[in-house]
Formats: C-alpha cells, sequence, structure tokens
C-alpha cells in the first residue's frame, strides 16, 4: 500500500477492502494490513482479484472517491465514481484543451522535453558506467545536442515545431543506441530504428515493449478518468489510444529502452528467442516473449524515487502517478502538468 497526496494505490494481490465507520480497512489473509480515513482520499486504485466490500464502494460513491479496479499486471478493468464528481467535468475539459492547439501545445512542451530529457539521462548512464565501451566524446556530443533539444521543446511555438525538435532528436539518439549494446551475438546488433516490420531483434524488442508500455499507460489514463483516445499532440484515428501515447512519451527511454538493453547486454534473451523470416523482420518467439515479460514485470516492481513527488514508487506505478498528475492539472488543482524527469 502507499498512498500519494491523496490517491490510496493497493498493491498487494490478496488484500480485500472494507469500511469500518469512516475508514477503508485493507485486510490480507484475515488480518488487518492499514486503515485510512476515507475523508483523507481523492481515489482509491486496487491492485488485485479479491476485490472491496459493496458497503465501501457504496460510501466511496457517495463521497464521489473515484475506486478503480485494475488486474495484478496493471490492466484496467473497471471504476466506479459518484454523482458529484464523475468523470464527465474532467473530460469535457480534456476535450476543450485538446482542441484547443495553445493550451494543447504548453502539456506538449512538457512531455517532450522530459522525454529528451530522460533520453539524454540513458546516454549519461552510458558515459558513466561504460566509460571503456563506448566512444565517450561522440556520446557527450549526442548528450550537448539533446540537452538544447530539451530546451527548445519548451519554447517551440507550434505543435509542427515541437515534432520536429523531437525527430531530430530521436535520430540522434537512436544513432547512439547500438552503441549501447555490448554482446557480440550478430542478431541482437541494431541498425536504426525499424517498426513495420522491425528489422532486428532489438526493434522487434522495442516496438513490444512500447506497446506494452502504451497498454500501461491507457489503463492508468482510465483509471483516474480520462478518455485514452483523445490526444494532445497525436492526433485522433479511430482506435488509436492517442493520449495514452503522449504519456507514453516520457517513459520510453527510462523504462521501456532500458529493458531492452538489460536484456540484450545480460543475456536474458538471445537470438533463440526470435524468429528471422526471409523479408530480413524479426518477430518474438514464444520463448522469447516469455522471457521479455518476465523482466518487464520485474522491472515494474523495482521502487525509484518519483522526481517530482519525491517520495518513493515501484516503476508500475509511475504511468499511474503521471496520470493523476495530468488529471489534477486539468481539473485545475495544480498550475502545471509536471512531466517525469528521471536521472
Amino acid at each position: 500500500m502507499i498512498k500519494l497526496l491523496n490517491t490510496l494505490y493497493v498493491l498487494s494481490e490478496d488484500a480485500y477492502l472494507s469500511l469500518d465507520n469512516e475508514n477503508v480497512v485493507v485486510t490480507k489473509s484475515g488480518v488487518e494490513a492499514g486503515r485510512f480515513p476515507l475523508h483523507t482520499l481523492n481515489a482509491i486504485e486496487y491492485f488485485g482479484y479479491k476485490g472491496a466490500s459493496p458497503s465501501l464502494i457504496g460510501e466511496c460513491a457517495a463521497r464521489g472517491i473515484d475506486l478503480g479496479f485494475f488486474t495484478p499486471r496493471g490492466r484496467f478493468l473497471a471504476r466506479t465514481v459518484g454523482e458529484e464528481r464523475g468523470n464527465v467535468l474532467l473530460r469535457q475539459e480534456q476535450y476543450r484543451i485538446s482542441d484547443d492547439e495553445d493550451r494543447s501545445l504548453t502539456i506538449a512542451q512538457n512531455m517532450i522535453a522530459a522525454k529528451v530529457f530522460n533520453a539524454r539521462w540513458v546516454i549519461e548512464r552510458a558515459i558513466r558506467d561504460h566509460p571503456l565501451q563506448v566512444n565517450a566524446d561522440d556520446m557527450r556530443k549526442c548528450s550537448r545536442e539533446l540537452a538544447d533539444y530539451s530546451r527548445n521543446a519548451r519554447t517551440a511555438n507550434s505543435m509542427e515545431e515541437l515534432r520536429g525538435i523531437e525527430g531530430l532528436a530521436a535520430r540522434c539518439y537512436f544513432q547512439r543506441f547500438g552503441s549501447l549494446i555490448f554482446v557480440s551475438d550478430k542478431a541482437m546488433s541494431f541498425g536504426g530504428r525499424s517498426r513495420r516490420p522491425p528489422l532486428d531483434a532489438p526493434n522487434a524488442m522495442l516496438s513490444f515493449a512500447y506497446s506494452l508500455l502504451t497498454t500501461d499507460c491507457a489503463s492508468a489514463l482510465e483509471g483516474v478518468g480520462l478518455d485514452p483516445y483523445i490526444g494532445l499532440m497525436h492526433a485522433e484515428r479511430p482506435g488509436r489510444k492517442s493520449l495514452a501515447l503522449d504519456l507514453v512519451e516520457e517513459l520510453r527511454a527510462p523504462f521501456a529502452d532500458r529493458i531492452v538493453l538489460t536484456c540484450i547486454n545480460n543475456r536474458i534473451l538471445g537470438s533463440d528467442g526470435f524468429e528471422h523470416r526471409q523479408d530480413g523482420s524479426y518477430f518474438f518467439r514464444d520463448n522469447g516473449r516469455r522471457k521479455f515479460l518476465d523482466a518487464w514485470q520485474k522491472k515494474k516492481r523495482e521502487v525509484i524515487r518519483h522526481p517530482y513527488l519525491g517520495v518513493k514508487v515501484a516503476w508500475g506505478l509511475v504511468p499511474h502517478v503521471q496520470a493523476m498528475l495530468l488529471a489534477r492539472f486539468i481539473r485545475g488543482d495544480i498550475e502545471g502538468y509536471p512531466p517525469f524527469m528521471w536521472k
């Protein structure tokens, strides 16, 4: 269990939530594990399979406390909301911002500045941790360029200009990404970013990681009452989770990319985990996918200190924290959206 701002996160799979007077009680194996006054909460996010008592669900609805239910792995299931708060007003404001490029740009600037900042620190960590295995001078050059792009993103005058800055930063970063791979397995060599189809195993892993991260971000946005399909920077298309894709940007490098590098450099995955097809594309075999998913879930359990809140959270909670902060900004509870900036 962890309480961040006015949101309670219940992470134990076998926890059961119930109501006792004015408190939500968390019980594990018949033993009380925690007790929190309802008047201090705006939301409860529950990751488990035992559920909550009808009396607690009803009291949360009556008090306007959002109660979200997720699988232990983080897939969104359902949410209950009260009559007064619900998510109608929040989503209406989200739609207004989405239709106003100036207001959307303000948030998108922060997201892309954080994306580039985080990519830069992947490079900086490589310089620090592997000075003899990388071309340090070239990496430092890339780091300086990314620092400039991150600053420029905050002052972009239009969404088109912001996308241009993002593209230049991505090219700089992915030109060096292959240098962060330290194994000699030819299948693990990185020939530049390729998507449809992925032309090497690292690209297959990157695409899969981004898909998993998009699903996690969409679940987090659903959990706080935002519409994951209505984006700020990514254009709306049928079936496209545009706001989730916006939120993913901040987390690509520090979470998804680093998992891929860990799987390769620690030899968790090798060429036997992939199928190399005649058209040159690479796709996961079942054993490779299982190993990657195991690494993904292990990474989500690692604890870090959130750079904005200053408290310790598991990596798997970061999308939920960022979704909560975005919802608070859209509601007007905080002055600006604080993106996730990692070092």
